[in-house]
């Protein structure tokens, strides 16, 4: 698939609500089509979304044994409400449990490092299952994502990468799951608006970015799962029509 065939897919669903990007990327991907969800409030309602379009999306987690219990119950909690199974995908390397008494923490070792072994390359082994992967990314949250395509080659990974939601605001998700009474994780109400493992997250206070949890003291905001790459070709797969 060249650039400029999927270009003409991203074009054509810039204006599209999330439901009917899920609805296409599902009836063009299913069943190799997963959803890579880290619990957050973005993640929540794009499985609300999913579920009640009742589409045929493979979900799992990056489970790294380093998550909040808040995060593992909302895990439970929406299994159980939406009737689905998230899968948790463990790391290559061992836990806190395996770290030898006295050792400095793998997070305080190497962070990107850290996240390499936990997410990154479990990530990878998963995906390179799929045909396309649904990510709950949105422009506004990094300078990494400011870019970022409702459709589109992620050379990073090798296959298509598709977001519904990169046009909203947090604004937006939050007042989704109000409406329609999505789970979400109560360490937001905490002053956590980005949630990732327990050790490298800290509340946000009034004024900063919403990410300023995420790693702090540090430069990194990022796990290394949404760096942008150049593109490259990938086998072709229909355009969209154009009205």
């Amino acid at each position: 698939m060249t650039k400029e065939q999927l270009a003409l897919w991203a074009g054509a669903l810039e204006e599209c609500p999330p439901q009917e990007i899920l609805a296409l990327a599902a009836e063009r991907f299913a069943p190799r089509l997963g959803l890579a969800t880290g619990f957050g409030a973005e993640d929540c309602v794009l499985i609300d979304m999913a579920a009640r379009q009742h589409l045929v999306i493979d979900y799992f987690t990056l489970d790294t044994g380093y998550l909040f219990p808040e995060t593992y119950a909302l895990w439970e909690q929406l299994e159980e409400r939406y009737g689905i199974t998230v899968r948790g995908v463990r790391p290559w390397l061992g836990t806190e449990a395996d770290v030898p008494a006295h050792a400095s923490a793998p997070w305080e070792i190497d962070a990107d490092a850290c996240c390499e072994a936990r997410k990154v390359r479990p990530l990878r082994a998963e995906l390179g299952k799929l045909g396309a992967w649904i990510t709950a990314i949105r422009r506004d949250q990094t300078p990494d994502r400011a870019g970022a395509k409702p459709m589109e080659w992620d050379a990073r990974f090798g296959l298509v990468k598709v977001s519904p939601l990169v046009r909203w605001s947090a604004q937006d998700v939050a007042a989704y799951a109000r409406t329609h009474g999505v789970p979400l994780n109560p360490l937001h109400a905490q002053g956590y608006p980005s949630i990732g493992c327990a050790p490298c997250t800290t509340p946000v206070k009034p004024g900063e970015d919403p990410r300023a949890g995420r790693w702090r003291g540090s430069a990194k905001k990022e796990c290394g799962l949404h760096v942008k790459l150049g593109f490259t070709s990938q086998p072709a797969m229909p355009a969209p029509e154009q009205e």
